[in-house]
């Protein structure tokens, strides 16, 4: 019953801050429009049927709505209309509507950097050197890398792995030590040695190796498996150089988010892709294992809200923003009734998408789960 309430727990946590991301990047729209001197008629907690209205400051209207999936700001004729009224979304300059377009974006990729910072300062499992493994706490050893061909990569170790424990015919290794499992290995003289691993992909794993000597030529009597192992703890960063490793880090997770997003346009496949329940059941089945690994999460979701919303779709605002960019280069106007067809679709493609993820989801999911029966 416990273990019940800790996964509801965290799926409302998970769905809280999945909300939270969403109306992070409303406000930017909504602060750059204001900025802009664009009338904004509202800005919603959550989506219509409108539950409350919350007050009214000059012409915005804040309100609550029933449905609890983030927000909405209603920007007066962002649908095209209204080009006479000279604080419509349509009659302000394009840079202007590029920027409020570009704003939710921003303020998802700002947000993320806060996040990877805090994550930092709280502390998350990564790799140490041998002074922070000194004031680290949940230290482990784990693999770093894998030589191809090796016994390790025979026996199917990858990165990411950690290494719970060791056995062979002279006893057990259980430390968090890279020195003395290097050494429990080299003294084996080539024995097998079995290994309890938990694997980068989730769960526990086992594997066996038998270490071979010659593999190394700075150390051709030494026996090894062919793996670069490292330690790997949750050692809070004081908050200067957090700072400063958060942009190196934000700038990284950007990157790879970048190129898995090429990757999938390129060659599509639903097993790149988790949706809104694949996210949820991530996190609620150890995903997550601590606060810092779960700030952390949030702060790849939202990069990769940014970037989504940056693909040339007209329902997203990469989409909205190529429009912009085309009525100016041929200085004309789209057809506000056009504009709102092109943008009905859209969304109703965007909608089938995320039933196609939600249903892959739930297969996944229970395959997983039967597998899981049938190994018990």
């Amino acid at each position: 019953m416990l273990s019940l309430l800790v996964v509801l727990e965290q799926i409302v946590i998970i769905l809280a801050a999945l909300c939270a991301l969403i109306l992070v990047h409303e406000f930017g729209h909504f602060v750059v429009a204001k900025l802009s001197k664009m009338r904004v008629d509202e800005f919603g907690l959550g989506f219509p049927p409108r539950a409350l209205t919350l007050g009214k400051i000059g012409e915005t209207t804040y309100t609550l709505n029933w449905l609890p999936l983030g927000g909405f700001v209603k920007i007066h004729g962002e649908d095209g209309s209204d080009v006479e009224d000279p604080r419509s979304f349509a009659a302000r300059p394009r840079v202007l509507q590029g920027l409020v377009l570009i704003a939710g974006i921003a303020m998802n990729l700002l947000f993320a950097y806060v996040l990877i910072a805090g994550a930092l300062v709280v502390g998350t499992p990564r790799a140490l050197t041998q002074g922070e493994a000194a004031r680290a706490r949940h230290l482990h050893v784990a693999v770093a890398s894998v030589l191809p061909n090796s016994p390790a990569a025979q026996a199917g170790l990858e990165p990411g792995d950690e290494i719970l424990l060791a056995r062979d015919a002279r006893g057990t290794w259980a430390a968090t030590s890279t020195a003395s499992f290097s050494s429990y290995v080299a003294e084996s003289h080539g024995t097998p040695i079995s290994l309890v691993l938990a694997e980068a992909t989730g769960g526990t794993g086992y594997a066996t190796a038998t270490p071979v000597s010659g593999l190394f030529k700075s150390d051709p009597s030494r026996y090894v498996l062919g793996v670069e192992i490292m330690t790997v703890g949750v050692a809070p960063v004081p908050l200067i150089p957090a700072l400063k490793e958060a942009g190196t880090l934000t700038w990284g997770v950007i990157s790879l988010t970048a190129t898995s997003f090429v990757h999938l346009f390129v060659q599509p496949s639903l097993k790149q892709v988790r949706g809104p329940i694949g996210i949820v059941a991530y996190a609620a089945t150890g995903g997550i294992s601590s606060l810092g690994t779960g700030i952390a999460f949030v702060a790849e979701i939202s990069i990769g809200l940014a970037l989504l919303n940056l693909v040339p779709i007209p329902a997203l605002d990469g989409g909205r923003l190529l429009i912009v960019i085309v009525e100016g280069l041929t200085r004309r106007r789209v057809s506000p009734n056009l504009l709102q067809t092109i943008v009905g679709f859209a969304f109703m493609a965007l909608i089938l998408l995320v039933v196609v993820v939600s249903a892959h989801d739930i297969e996944r999911l229970w395959v997983a789960n039967h597998l899981s029966s049938l190994s018990l």
